[in-house]
């Protein structure tokens, strides 16, 4: 899980370098909740790229942060396919609302 897609295009680059070929799946998990903000980056050891931090710190309820999670999503993904992964796996933790709008805008 990551938000931030040059570290994900790092990770592959340093795999690569060291003769790693498999594919490598990026993982993208939506912010939902304003609890994300802070449970996220503690319990998943992730850093928010400063562009998502300076939006997060603006949301003022749930909805704008499930909003911005899925323009984020979107955006990201979008950059993903355009690098060329083979697909992306969404953790959707029970609620596919955001994923299903991410993905109708991406694929």
């Amino acid at each position: 899980m990551f938000f931030d897609n040059k570290k994900f295009f790092d990770f592959v680059a340093a795999c690569r370098k060291v003769g790693i070929t498999v594919p490598i799946i990026p993982g993208l998990k939506p912010i939902k909740t304003l609890s994300h903000i802070s449970f996220l980056p503690k319990f998943f050891h992730i850093d928010f790229p400063e562009a998502l931090s300076k939006e997060l710190l603006k949301c003022k309820s749930n909805q704008e942060v499930e909003a911005l999670g899925i323009e984020w999503g979107i955006q990201q993904s979008k950059e993903l396919k355009e690098y060329g992964v083979p697909c992306i796996h969404y953790y959707t933790m029970s609620n596919s609302s955001q994923v299903k709008a991410i993905a109708s805008q991406v694929f």
